[in-house]
């Protein structure tokens, strides 16, 4: 029998791959369990019209990512925090205060976890924040760190 894989089944098959299995596996359990429909002609267009649509959805979101990028590189933001005599300050910068004056200043939304510091920004001074937009996309934003009036 004909199937469409609709989820990942161990090494058996991919999610959207069509192919020939035994009568009884793909009726006792792939079907049942919701890992395969039955590759009928109807299937098969809907399931190729589902590709084209998640095409369409990656590139857009590619597209945006790009878009981004290109604010991001034109923008900086300021955050001001309290800091001793030695310019470190009293606490840390974290990529969740980054994320929240993002959207304050500039009024975007940037999620924290996007958001890419291998540790916390304990100094004054200004940092190139790198920021994961998409798969491969990556922007940079200017993050001056001033100290508090």
């Amino acid at each position: 029998m004909k199937i469409i894989f609709i989820k990942d089944y161990q090494d058996r098959g991919k999610k959207g791959e069509i192919k020939e299995v035994k009568d009884g596996f793909a009726r006792n359990f792939l079907i049942p369990y919701g890992y395969a429909v039955e590759a009928t002609e109807e299937n098969i267009k809907r399931l190729k019209e589902k590709e084209k649509q998640e095409e369409n959805k990656k590139r857009k979101k590619i597209e945006q990512a790009k878009e981004l990028k290109n604010i991001l590189k034109e923008s900086s933001i300021t955050i001001q925090a309290k800091a001793g005599r030695d310019e470190k300050l009293f606490g840390a910068i974290t990529n969740e205060i980054i994320s929240e004056e993002i959207k304050k200043q500039l009024n975007l939304d940037i999620e924290k976890h996007q958001i890419v510091l291998d540790e916390p920004i304990k100094k004054l001074g200004i940092y190139k924040v790198p920021i994961k937009l998409s798969e491969g996309i990556d922007g940079e934003l200017k993050v001056w760190i001033v100290r508090e009036k």
